[in-house]
């Protein structure tokens, strides 16, 4: 039995199954990043990094499917290396965090007028709409922005008003009006 393990771990070389591994992160990365472009709009990013990932792909598919009966262990490090692209592809989007988010604020009417302020001396560009909620009348605030900056807008409600309500939704389509100022885009 360990003969047979020590040549399932050793069919292939070492600096093969190292070249399919970290090839393999980086493929799946760059996909992951490039489906998440395209579902944002960002087509021409997106096919740059389409012709990467195919090239990407042929060579480390050809490396792993050349002697695979031999030695499996390449599809095993093929399918963990998937994994981790995977995840790692999603933290690389996270950082760089494209497009807009809407953020919308419900607040109790009597404490919108201090937390509309305190939002525009940050440089918010914020509209409120009166609503009726379940109880008492409210005021429904929205703040578009870059997604990139969503965390520090919530933390600026939250400092401001601890019991508003935060719903922040992606935006796939924003034409004209006001989002940030230029501090807040470059975020």
């Amino acid at each position: 039995m360990s003969d047979f393990i020590i040549r399932f771990l050793t069919a292939a070389p070492l600096w093969e199954l190292i070249l399919i591994f970290c090839s393999k992160i980086i493929e799946v990365a760059v996909s992951t990043v490039r489906l998440i472009l395209i579902s944002k709009g960002y087509r021409r990013e997106g096919t740059i990094l389409s012709f990467l990932e195919i090239l990407l792909w042929v060579f480390i598919a050809s490396r792993v499917i050349t002697g695979i009966v031999d030695a499996p262990i390449k599809g095993i490090v093929y399918s963990v290396a998937f994994s981790i692209g995977v995840y790692l592809g999603s933290l690389i989007e996270g950082h760089i965090a494209l497009g807009r988010v809407l953020v919308q604020v419900i607040i109790s009417k009597s404490e919108s007028t201090s937390l509309i302020g305190g939002l525009r001396e940050k440089g918010y560009a914020v509209t409120s709409m009166e609503a009726q909620g379940r109880d008492s009348e409210k005021t429904v605030l929205m703040i578009f922005a870059n997604r990139k900056g969503k965390e520090e807008i919530v933390r600026d409600i939250r400092a401001l008003n601890a019991s508003a309500m935060v719903v922040v939704n992606d935006v796939s389509t924003l034409y004209g009006g006001t989002i940030s100022s230029i501090k807040k885009l470059l975020k």
